[in-house]
């Protein structure tokens, strides 16, 4: 039985402030939900920034450092800074928050894809600022780029700051990408592997694409990884319970996954994660990591 891992994704990068008025968009309800989110069992808080007159992404690092610190003074939760930002950001753009900063995690998309968010545009009549339509119109012509050049930019800057990685895979092909890296000896196991069911552009949420999937992971790394899953919208909780079911943990809020093991920081389990569940492969005691470097942004 492994210790049950909550992440939580308090903003994102996909919606957009009039989706929701509980979208945290300012510096102060970020951190307040954050906070709120580690105070309820999350022991990892996977974070965006935006800008907070308008709610757009911003992956600037003065945007982050203007919540970070206070959610470092207020909870012990591993802080995971995405890389992936939003779909239509340069690298550098994105990879700029985590290279700087050194989080104990980062977020890392496993390869290029089609990021289909323009079906949204059906689901409501006004937006509230005019870059949220115009950035839902044009994901119809956008890719999402991570190369394999670009992957081992990241890989390469951050390890150099002892971060650890969330792979995240929208598709089968990601899995192979990352088992690419893991033969190349360009990560270590055990991996952190989060499976993302219902972009448009990477798999589809039906049960035989979560089965596909887990199946394809276990014979690509065996015991050497651990699974989280997150399905899009509707399909979270589906997803979420068959998930569980197979091994994984996962509950939702805006983003928020589940991971069993330990796999994805240089932390032992915050003692909020004491709920048990089954690893992914039932050996999460073969790993231990090192003792936790506490991050300060001051």
């Amino acid at each position: 039985m492994g210790k049950v891992i909550i992440t939580c994704a308090v903003t994102g990068a996909i919606h957009t402030p009039s989706m929701s008025p509980h979208l945290p968009v300012t510096p102060e309800q970020i951190a307040h939900a954050a906070v709120g989110a580690a105070e309820a069992g999350a022991a990892i808080l996977h974070l965006h920034a935006r800008d907070p007159a308008t709610g757009r992404p911003d992956q600037s690092v003065e945007a982050f450092m203007r919540f970070l610190p206070s959610i470092r003074q207020r909870t012990d939760a591993v802080v995971n800074l995405t890389t992936g930002g939003a779909p239509s950001m340069t690298l550098e753009e994105r990879l700029r928050p985590a290279a700087t900063l050194k989080p104990e995690v980062a977020s890392l998309n496993m390869g290029s894809m089609n990021f289909g968010l323009f079906p949204m545009l059906n689901r409501y009549a006004a937006f509230q600022h005019d870059w949220e339509r115009a950035a839902l119109e044009n994901s119809r012509d956008l890719v999402f780029r991570n190369t394999f050049a670009d992957i081992e930019h990241v890989l390469h800057t951050c390890a150099e700051n002892g971060t650890r990685f969330e792979f995240e895979c929208y598709d089968t092909a990601h899995l192979y990408n990352l088992a690419h890296v893991l033969d190349r000896g360009l990560v270590t196991p055990p991996l952190f592997v989060q499976t993302v069911f219902g972009i448009l552009g990477g798999i589809g949420t039906h049960a035989e694409d979560v089965l596909h999937l887990r199946r394809t992971a276990d014979r690509l790394f065996g015991d050497a990884y651990r699974w989280s899953v997150l399905g899009a919208g509707a399909a979270q909780m589906r997803v979420a319970a068959q998930a569980a079911s197979m091994g994984a943990t996962s509950a939702s809020a805006w983003r928020i996954r589940c991971g069993t093991g330990r796999a994805c920081s240089p932390a032992p389990t915050p003692p909020r994660c004491g709920a048990s569940a089954p690893s992914s492969k039932g050996s999460a005691s073969r790993w231990r990591p090192p003792t936790r470097r506490v991050r300060s942004w001051q």
